[in-house]
């Protein structure tokens, strides 16, 4: 989860929101550098005396500047769209869930299990073991190591449910069915937030996703129906 003074991005719990970091750190790489140069460059030329009154037109200057930034976005846009696939890319998913946005809290339903369905609503600040503004009543509990499909909707206006430790950001748009699947590859709790400006209290339903092996999971279905 997000931390104090943590500028960069929330660890990562699945193996896309891996490649979306390090896709991040590889094009933050090539702008340091063109910042870099571009400033050298800059500078250079703000501090000299030096002039060419001759000098009308180069075409090979020219050709130089236009290859090179060219170049460098191949090198951006390859990983890229690489990138993109892999987050379209649907595998057989083990579970779905089905979450369902409203004014201002998140309803879920276990479409493969009979009557496992639940809301979800943002606890009050009782005592110093929650996460102020980010601890639920009723969290997600998903089996971690498995593929995992979730259908997202909203009742009444546009919501959108996100994870950022699990690189998921999905809108919620009433009387649409957007789709997506995330890949779990260890245990833990792992915090969202409603991220579209919904309302009044668009700042008060958060997402809390609980990660266990698929032992504990099936004992909690079995459990809760």
């Amino acid at each position: 989860m997000a931390t104090w003074s943590n500028f960069n991005f929330q660890n990562s719990a699945s193996p896309l929101m891996e490649q979306i970091i390090f896709f991040h750190d590889h094009t933050l790489i090539i702008l340091i550098i063109i910042t870099i140069l571009v400033s050298y460059l800059m500078l250079s030329l703000f501090f000299n005396k030096y002039i060419n009154r001759f000098l009308l037109e180069s075409q090979m200057i020219e050709l130089i500047w236009t290859i090179l930034p060219a170049i460098t976005l191949i090198f951006i846009a390859l990983p890229s769209l690489r990138l993109l696939y892999l987050l379209d890319e649907l595998n057989n998913p083990l579970i779905t869930l089905k979450s369902i946005g409203h004014q201002w809290y998140w309803s879920y339903e276990y479409s493969d299990f009979n009557n496992v369905e639940f809301d979800s609503y943002m606890t009050q600040l009782n005592n110093n073991n929650n996460f102020r503004l980010l601890d639920v009543d009723n969290r997600i509990i998903l089996p971690m190591n498995n593929q995992i499909r979730i259908l997202i909707t909203a009742t009444d206006v546009i919501h959108s449910w996100t994870v950022p430790s699990l690189g998921v950001k999905v809108d919620a748009n009433p009387g649409r069915l957007n789709q997506t699947s995330f890949f779990i590859n260890r245990p833990g709790i792992f915090f969202g937030q409603c991220s579209e400006i919904c309302g009044a209290n668009h700042s008060f339903m958060p997402i809390v996703i609980e990660s266990i092996s698929i032992k504990n999971f099936i004992n909690w279905i079995n459990n809760y129906s």
